[in-house]
């Protein structure tokens, strides 16, 4: 194999499969990139048995052939290149990088040792487009468990129904849950699937929000394509809980508040708060939405805030932190929360805009 290519683009080809290359492996050979010549292009691909990225850059192709590359290495020599173009040479088990004056030889494994990619039927898939699928992942997967104990809960239920795409996350003390309207290009069929976070976030890494992406399914994966980018997740196995059955009916104490005022007020409290439960005391009356946090160990703090509220007065406690991360995904100036006790969990959700866009959060039990 012999190729020549940018600098810019041998770079931008690595660090699209970076994230794909597991940091420990009992396998060698998915510590490497498989970097492979097409007519006009070099092809770069990278694994981990679970996520799986191929990217296509153009590049002069001399001498067709596909070699691996070990795959760390490789991208701190390219980000320490000079502006030149980089030329690639394998011999046997060896490839010789040259860019300027700089010249390296490195050890190459076979590139026959190298996983194959899953096989997905894209012909049997449906096209949407990416900002839809970015869109939906951004707002859910904050919300997946990181606890090994549920592997169903570590991933993202995504519901394709006609028209109407939705996302679903939860750890079991907090949910989300997006809904869209899309247009697709192919009827399709309804689908349940869990896909792990990882996979989706390559997806808004990776694609533009105007990609129009071919997306279909196996029995075990998910792929997503256009004509440079390829993007395979595993699948998780498993029923995903009933989520509609925790999703309250009957909070009848409302509170409209100002998202930005709120997000300052519970990121001031949180400071002295227990590193443990992160408790912050919500106080709701009318008018006015007090804020306080205790910990016996460091000490106290206290905020007020203007809101609208309707319903009894109510104290209830949750985790800052949960609170802070949804705030964080709420587009509009206003929030709406909706709670009925403080033992019973509440949701928040934009008022206004065109979101349908809801957050549920288990109440932290309050220290009198």
């Amino acid at each position: 194999m012999k190729v020549t290519i940018t600098r810019e683009n041998f770079q931008r080809g690595l660090s699209a499969v970076a994230a794909t290359i597991p940091a420990r492996t009992t396998l060698p050979v998915l510590s490497n990139i498989l970097v492979e010549t097409l007519e006009d292009r070099l092809r770069v691909r990278g694994t981990d048995l679970d996520i799986s990225v191929s990217v296509q850059t153009p590049a002069e192709v001399e001498r067709a052939g596909a070699i691996t590359l070990p795959a760390k290495k490789v991208a701190d020599i390219a980000r320490e290149l000079p502006d030149a173009p980089v030329q690639l040479q394998a011999n046997g088990g060896r490839v010789s990088l040259v860019c300027g004056s700089s010249k390296f030889r490195l050890h190459s494994l076979s590139a026959d040792e190298y996983p194959s990619f899953p096989e997905v039927p894209f012909d049997e898939g449906w096209g949407l487009r990416s900002g839809e699928v970015q869109k939906l992942s951004a707002h859910t997967t904050f919300a997946v468990s990181s606890e090994e104990t549920r592997p169903v809960l570590n991933g993202v239920l995504w519901q394709v129904r006609g028209a109407e795409m939705r996302m679903v996350a939860t750890n079991g003390h907090r949910l989300a849950k997006m809904v869209v309207k899309v247009t697709r290009d192919a009827a399709g069929q309804d689908e349940d699937l869990i896909v792990p976070p990882k996979g989706l976030q390559q997806v808004e890494r990776l694609f533009d929000a105007e990609d129009q992406l071919q997306i279909a399914r196996s029995e075990s994966h998910l792929g997503f394509r256009t004509a440079r980018v390829e993007v395979y997740t595993r699948l998780i196995e498993g029923p995903y809980p009933n989520y509609e059955q925790v999703l309250p009916e009957d909070n009848d104490k409302i509170c409209i508040a100002d998202r930005g005022a709120l997000t300052a007020a519970v990121r001031r409290v949180a400071i002295v708060a227990s590193d443990q439960t992160h408790r912050v005391r919500l106080s709701f009356g009318p008018g006015t939405l007090a804020l306080a946090v205790q910990t016996p160990d460091l000490g106290e703090a206290e905020d007020e805030l203007g809101v609208e509220y309707s319903g009894a007065p109510l104290d209830i406690g949750f985790n800052a932190n949960y609170v802070l991360e949804i705030l964080r995904y709420i587009s509009t100036e206003e929030v709406r929360i909706a709670m009925s006790a403080p033992e019973r969990p509440a949701t928040f959700e934009p008022v206004g805009g065109d979101e349908t866009y809801l957050c549920l959060v288990m109440p932290l039990r309050l220290m009198e």
